[in-house]
């Protein structure tokens, strides 16, 4: 069996969001498995001297008109947070804390957390929503403080943003098929033939 796409995404990046409503399905039409891997966008831009969307000149405004109509495009219900960027640190570490013991549900909370900020609007770096993302999929709240505080699962974070690094990740969303690299939602038109060539 051919090995899992890997999914790198930042859960502040409004792109990844659209990227992760779209990738599992386009892998599975052609027998693929995905690995989602949350990783810190702002560990990456202290590595390349990147800055968040929001804060370029002129990149910035269009960056707004552009995401809207994007989703519009991908059909997908879109709300711009009023908190953007925001820290992820915390969605993170309960999510590699969950794959550690259940995959499936650490793939249903990353769904719920990119549905909390982009459909609903709300601030995922508090941990009350993300506690009640949890919730949904009945994890205790004790819980999800407790993987945010454990040194092991920060550590394992430092080490998956150093592996984003090492692999040539610069920015969210980062599809690698078989070592090729995509770069945005905006390449899924050539992830999908790349799938079905098998490379082109």
């Amino acid at each position: 069996m051919a090995d899992p796409i890997d999914f790198w995404f930042d859960f502040s990046s409004p792109y990844g969001y659209m990227m992760a409503e779209r990738i599992d399905t386009l892998a599975a039409k052609h027998g693929r498995e995905v690995k989602w891997r949350p990783f810190l966008l702002g560990a990456v831009f202290k590595h390349t001297g990147g800055q968040p969307l929001p804060s370029q000149p002129m990149k910035g405004p269009y960056s707004k008109h552009d995401l809207a109509r994007s989703a519009r495009f991908l059909g997908l219900p879109f709300t711009m947070p009023e908190a953007f960027p925001v820290s992820t640190h915390q969605a993170c570490r309960v999510f590699y804390w969950l794959e550690s013991r259940n995959p499936r549900l650490a793939h249903e909370f990353a769904i719920g957390v990119f549905h909390a900020y982009f459909v609903d609007g709300r601030d995922i770096s508090q941990m009350d929503v993300l506690e009640g993302v949890a919730g949904k999929l009945d994890i205790a709240p004790e819980a999800v403080a407790g993987a945010t505080a454990d040194d092991a699962v920060k550590a394992h974070l430092r080490e998956v943003c150093e592996v984003a690094i090492a692999s040539g990740v610069f920015g969210s969303p980062f599809v690698v098929i078989d070592g090729e690299p995509f770069w945005g939602v905006d390449r899924l038109p050539q992830i999908e033939r790349w799938l079905e060539q098998g490379g082109f």
